[in-house]
């Protein structure tokens, strides 16, 4: 292959756009729009890339040659040009919070409805971990480290999100130029916490009875406005997030119903929400406790979030089970032989409460705001309020007696109130 020349140079760049090369992987590019330029093709790791090395005429034929020699130099000894040059582009970028950063804001935030979701995942079981390491550092000995402290919390779920989000994270670091490999990528859920089944669990009347007289039991560790929440999930059968989150302009107690907004509903549509009789008595109660705050569950110490956090009723629950990730001595097993149950339990017992009183599967379905399926989803605009609002009292009346054993003509939330 013959080298270029200056005055072949001068010519090409008035032919068509094409790469012409000049021998040792340099090449004079010429394109449809903008000035020619001088790249340089190269393999690390075994994968092909391509540098720019500057634009024609500012860099002459014999000085793209000489950039050429050194960058080669440069890429024997490790250095990755494309990798060097974002690193000088984008010198914040070097650890990993700054990368984690650079993802939320560019990404995350933008294209996820939930993207509080992998930011709390990052923040408790990522950061602490390799947050502040550079990059290009983190090996696969450091993402098995963060894998195994998640393990040994027993929480598999976690484990297994916390492996996904760090094989997007290091995958967006390749995009940027910041790291040639993935050093999550070689690991899988059975690295992390396995595969991950359906949840079928349910509570028998008989269960829920025993476990909301432990709740008493212990109400002053498990907490009055715990238990007042774990009863409104299982008479209005609605996600954690959508009751943890609530805010007191969304309920109206007098006319006895909800509007739970667009923006906090996962189907991404607003739904009103009607109020049994017990639940607007435990709202009342559960408003004095608020002392004026926005939020039906405010955040119980300080906090960016204003309102109760994501883990607070699961793990107030486990703690009665005898689990409390973190410690190493776990405290006692109050809940005897009971089956261990999480608040997402308790909205699928509303669903199965809803069935045994004969509630129609359509109108239980939309009480738990998931969409009709099918053909009745795509015609059937109706919203059931009405025939909902009959559903959740049913229920609620089913369950005021398990879970609120009052005698001598105590009010209905008891020594709650």
């Amino acid at each position: 292959m013959s080298k270029l020349t200056a005055t072949q140079i001068k010519s090409l760049v008035k032919q068509e756009p094409k790469k012409h090369a000049d021998g040792g992987g340099l090449y004079f590019c010429v394109r449809q729009v903008g000035s020619p330029y001088w790249m340089l093709r190269y393999s690390i790791d075994g994968k092909r890339r391509e540098a720019t090395l500057g634009q024609y005429p500012q860099m002459s034929l014999a000085s793209a040659r000489e950039t050429a020699v050194m960058t080669k130099q440069d890429i024997r000894t490790g250095t990755d040009p494309i990798q060097e040059r974002t690193r000088l582009e984008f010198p914040e970028l070097e650890t990993v919070e700054q990368l984690f950063q650079d993802w939320y804001d560019t990404d995350l935030s933008r294209r996820l409805k939930h993207p509080n979701i992998p930011l709390r995942i990052y923040r408790k079981e990522i950061h602490p971990g390799i947050g502040a390491y550079r990059v290009h550092e983190v090996t696969p000995l450091e993402i098995r480290a963060v894998l195994q402290k998640v393990q040994s919390s027993d929480r598999p779920s976690i484990a297994n999100d916390a492996l996904l989000y760090m094989k997007q994270l290091f995958r967006h670091g390749i995009k940027l130029g910041l790291c040639q490999s993935n050093p999550a990528a070689p690991f899988t859920v059975s690295d992390a916490g396995g595969i991950e089944t359906s949840r079928d669990r349910t509570l028998t009347q008989e269960e829920v009875q025993h476990a909301f007289q432990v709740f008493r039991d212990n109400i002053s560790s498990f907490g009055r406005d715990n238990y007042m929440a774990c009863c409104l999930f299982l008479v209005l059968g609605v996600r954690k997030s959508e009751l943890c989150e609530a805010r007191w302009d969304e309920i109206d107690l007098d006319s006895g119903f909800w509007d739970l907004p667009q923006e906090r509903s996962k189907t991404g549509a607003a739904i009103s929400i009607p109020l049994p009789a017990q639940a607007i008595k435990w709202l009342r109660i559960l408003r004095g406790h608020a002392c004026g705050s926005p939020c039906v569950f405010p955040a119980r110490r300080a906090s960016k979030r204003p309102h109760m956090g994501p883990d607070t009723l699961n793990r107030a629950i486990s703690k009665l089970f005898g689990r409390e990730p973190g410690r190493k001595v776990q405290p006692p097993n109050k809940m005897g032989d009971l089956q261990h149950f999480t608040i997402h339990d308790l909205r699928r017992t509303f669903r199965s409460l809803a069935a045994a009183e004969g509630v129609p599967s359509h109108v239980a379905e939309r009480c738990l705001n998931h969409k009709l399926k099918g053909v009745e989803g795509i015609y059937d605009r109706y919203d059931y309020f009405d025939e909902r609002k009959v559903a959740h009292q049913q229920v609620a009346d089913l369950l005021e007696p398990l879970i609120f054993e009052c005698t001598g003509g105590c009010s209905p939330a008891g020594p709650l109130a």
